[in-house]
């Protein structure tokens, strides 16, 4: 018989080091963003606020992992978790169960009207690796592109066209059929031109790159509506409809990774509607379980139709569970009652004002870009040899402040994430400790 053989950490620990201790004798270390074994070890959160095992307080601008974007420990979710455990927290998925079907009507609702089936899911990787297999099911076809700035997951699948994060290296050989085209970094445009000159012809170059080699035509071309892990990139506008057009032109679906860009958090309810686009699937995660992992695929009737008819399967064990569904169905209510894209576009309204003002006293702030909740800063010069990336050496100094962020582009973006909860009060705080670790960095 094997008996416990330590004492609970909890009840012993006196120190951080004690908790990385615990890390180092028992935990696979693979954060996405780090290698090192250090703290902050988080303890509690509410709200934009979360507490170390210390009792430090930081400003959690990366909104956790982007799943809290309502805020940490929101009452209306922390509600329906609550309910929903007293009363059904998981359920066979061979059957339906009242929850999801709540939610997928509810779902539905916030979609343009021919987007409307949904299967639920527990991470974005999986809703994109579901979304590849439907348009691989539906076109009878294998291969499927997306741009290489792009990030879709970390499941074989979704890693294999993620090409924005260098996350998908060392992990091949994939199956056959995933192929990366130029996507828009304007501003270090890889053709070395400027738009809105140039017309795009980035969409028109990628595409005959991708007809010379696509063997039998494309199933799906796969991207994000603004690149958020890639570096808080903005495709400028048209890019996406151009994108659509190329799709329609072969026949392939187009798969919107709304992960990190829907429900609310660019200032509108999906970061497709400016340029007028609707996809054939989009795919649904991070926030919209308010905290709780599930995440979601919607298409047509068309195409559900089709893979159904051909008897498309797909699940996990805890697809479609009731508190995961409940937990949703709760965040779909807090984004419409209390209007969420408009307070989106206001906090990012004011975020960037501030922006602007850090970047006045630091010449190193090349370019400020983002959407509402999804703001980047971007350095001028790349990295020198032997010397730490800039938005790493900010960002250490920054959490010793009292600041989460996240760093993008191997460190020369920082990518701040508020969530919907923040005040202008934190607004200023975030913006005072940052502009002191850029001086603290001497940038």
């Amino acid at each position: 018989m094997i008996t416990p053989r330590t004492t609970p950490i909890h009840e012993r620990a006196q120190a951080e080091e004690d908790w990385l201790t615990v890390a180092a004798n028992n935990v696979l270390i693979t954060r996405l963003d780090k290698t090192e074994l250090s703290g902050p070890v988080l303890a509690r959160a509410q709200g934009s606020l979360v507490w170390d095992v210390h009792g430090k307080e930081y400003l959690d601008f990366n909104s956790g992992q982007m799943c809290s974007a309502l805020g940490h420990s929101h009452p209306r979710i922390v509600a329906a978790i609550k309910e929903a455990a007293g009363e059904f927290i998981h359920a066979s998925s061979s059957f339906f169960n009242t929850q999801e079907l709540e939610l997928a009507e509810k779902l539905a609702g916030f979609l343009p009207d021919n987007l409307n089936r949904c299967l639920f899911l527990e991470s974005g990787s999986d809703a994109n690796e579901v979304a590849i297999q439907i348009a691989k099911r539906y076109t009878g076809r294998y291969e499927v592109a997306s741009p290489h700035i792009g990030f879709h997951g970390l499941s074989d699948a979704s890693r294999a066209v993620t090409f924005g994060t260098g996350w998908n290296k060392g992990y091949g050989p994939y199956a056959p059929g995933a192929y990366a085209f130029m996507g828009p970094y304007c501003f270090r445009c890889p053709i070395r031109l400027r738009f809105p000159e140039c017309q795009m012809v980035c969409v028109d170059g990628a595409t005959q790159v991708l007809d010379s080699q696509v063997e039998g035509g494309l199933a799906a071309i796969i991207t994000e509506p603004l690149f958020s892990a890639g570096g808080v990139i903005e495709p400028p506008p048209g890019w996406l409809a151009a994108v659509r057009a190329a799709a329609d032109e072969r026949g392939a679906l187009l798969i919107l990774d709304e992960a990190q860009t829907g429900l609310g958090k660019l200032g509108d309810m999906w970061g497709f509607e400016r340029d007028g686009v609707v996809p054939d699937i989009v795919t649904i995660s991070k926030h919209f379980g308010g905290g709780i992992s599930i995440s979601a695929i919607v298409t047509t009737d068309e195409i559900a139709d089709a893979v159904q008819a051909t008897g498309f399967t797909h699940g996990h064990s805890h697809t479609s569970d009731p508190l995961a569904c409940a937990a949703a169905s709760a965040t779909l209510d807090v984004i419409r009652e209390e209007d969420l894209p408009t307070k989106a576009k206001e906090i990012g309204n004011s975020l960037r004002r501030r922006l602007v003002e850090v970047q006045q006293s630091h010449p190193s702030i090349a370019d400020l870009r983002g959407r509402g909740l999804i703001q980047g800063l971007e350095f001028s010069d790349s990295p020198s040899m032997g010397v730490p990336p800039p938005g790493y050496r900010v960002e250490a100094a920054a959490v010793s402040l009292g600041l989460l962020m996240s760093v993008r582009r191997g460190g020369s973006v920082l990518r701040f994430v508020p969530p919907w909860s923040t005040t202008e009060e934190q607004l200023d705080r975030a913006t005072s400790m940052l502009d002191d670790a850029l001086t603290t960095c001497g940038l």
